[in-house]
């Protein structure tokens, strides 16, 4: 289960070791806020997949991870199952225009990008928990 860190300027993906080495990935991928254009919820990550893993690892309807490359466009996916998950539209990032992940905290991270979060990057789960 991917983990995602909000604070006042970015939003990680923090990644476990497993799917540090599926990804083809050594590092976190790093979202600064003001990159972030829309947020959408979806039960079937799968369609919205686009283009061919370049680097990363792909098994049909099991497993996405990596770096989704299409004409003109990369893409992060970091998806497991048919789990429910989120579609992240950046604007002017630097390597990514979208990040399509599997993640039970969906709702959770809409609700947390909402928020002024103060201090150091927290779990978007423990902020929802928090503020409930």
């Amino acid at each position: 289960m991917v983990t995602l860190l909000l604070d006042s300027a970015h939003l990680e993906v923090a990644l476990s070791g497993s799917e540090r080495l599926l990804a083809f990935r050594r590092q976190n991928v790093d979202l600064p806020r003001d990159t972030i254009a829309k947020v959408q919820l979806t039960d079937d990550v799968w369609t919205w997949l686009r283009g061919v893993p370049s680097p990363g690892t792909h098994v049909r309807g099991v497993v996405a991870m990596g770096t989704w490359k299409s004409a003109g466009s990369e893409d992060f996916v970091l998806v497991r199952g048919r789990r429910p998950g989120v579609v992240i539209d950046l604007e002017e990032h630097p390597d990514y225009e979208r990040i399509v992940l599997t993640t039970r905290h969906g709702l959770a991270l809409v609700q947390a990008l909402r928020l002024d979060v103060e201090g150091p990057a927290e779990d978007v789960a423990d902020l929802q928990k928090r503020l409930a």
